[in-house]
């Protein structure tokens, strides 16, 4: 049976961000409709969920969905502009508000866990950020995506990074510079989706995702991860020296010599996450 919790507060109805555990896959669902923006207290339940699965050896694979008609709309820009009447000008909060969801957002890439994004409707600008962040993504063919700050004269200098990770670069330009925004199949073109499935499937098409992770040894998945985004961002030598180390590292686990030999013996593994 799932095991339901409301981020910052489980008798809190009106939570951020709502979680479901079940079969070592955390589905966690922004739950802010319409608009489902990153505000603070957004940004804040992600991160303590976040937190939360890296330490929980039960959880495998995160989801992260959202409920309404949005995916997210980005940051909220009415609390934000609420402060420009701030002594400073409203400083203090925007370095405090882009510093807490760069924080987030290099917690998925750094979880050992893999992060999948379930969307089903619009994600622009930081909400937009959010799917690049993730390690997959799988949209509705009614999902659009855009990086739209421009539209109203704020480059999306951070969502650039992101998107600039999981995109060619012209295309993230072509984004960035037009703030257009760009349809679920576009977004596939470009690298920035894995699936386009009709909406009825789209949580019969991530839960097969997940539950195909979540069999897998949990310490090969947490390594290879690491790996990967650590690579990427070496030269090749650097890169092939530091993968070898890892997976010298990773032949020598305890699941490594279970899964060869359940593969010799012609058996189902039984991973122990060492």
């Amino acid at each position: 049976m799932a095991e339901i919790v409301a981020i910052r507060g489980e008798r809190d109805s009106a939570a951020p961000v709502k979680a479901e555990h079940a079969g070592g896959v955390l589905r966690l669902t922004l739950a802010n409709p319409p608009a489902n923006a990153l505000s603070l207290a957004v940004i804040a339940a992600l991160q303590e969920a976040f937190d939360a699965a890296a330490a929980d050896r039960d959880v495998r694979v995160v989801v992260l969905a959202a409920s309404g008609k949005l995916f997210s709309g980005g940051h909220d820009l009415k609390e934000m502009t609420a402060h420009r009447g701030d002594a400073d000008g409203g400083r203090a909060f925007f370095e405090r508000t882009f510093s807490d969801c760069s924080r987030m957002m290099q917690t998925i890439v750094r979880l050992p866990k893999p992060v999948i994004a379930a969307v089903d409707g619009i994600a622009t600008a930081a909400g937009c950020q959010l799917v690049a962040s993730c390690d997959l993504a799988i949209a509705t063919d009614r999902s659009r995506f855009g990086v739209n700050g421009i539209d109203v004269g704020l480059f999306c200098s951070t969502p650039a990074v992101a998107l600039s990770r999981k995109v060619k670069p012209k295309h993230a330009m072509e984004m960035l510079l037009t703030g257009e925004m760009i349809d679920a199949a576009t977004a596939r073109e470009f690298g920035l989706v894995n699936r386009v499935v009709p909406p009825e499937y789209l949580d019969q098409v991530v839960d097969k995702y997940a539950a195909t992770i979540a069999a897998k040894s949990p310490t090969a998945v947490r390594m290879g991860k690491q790996a990967f985004y650590a690579q990427v961002e070496m030269g090749l030598a650097d890169a092939y020296e530091h993968t070898s180390r890892v997976i010298v590292d990773n032949m020598l686990s305890g699941d490594a010599k279970e899964g060869i030999d359940a593969f010799f013996g012609k058996r189902k593994p039984e991973w122990t996450g060492e």
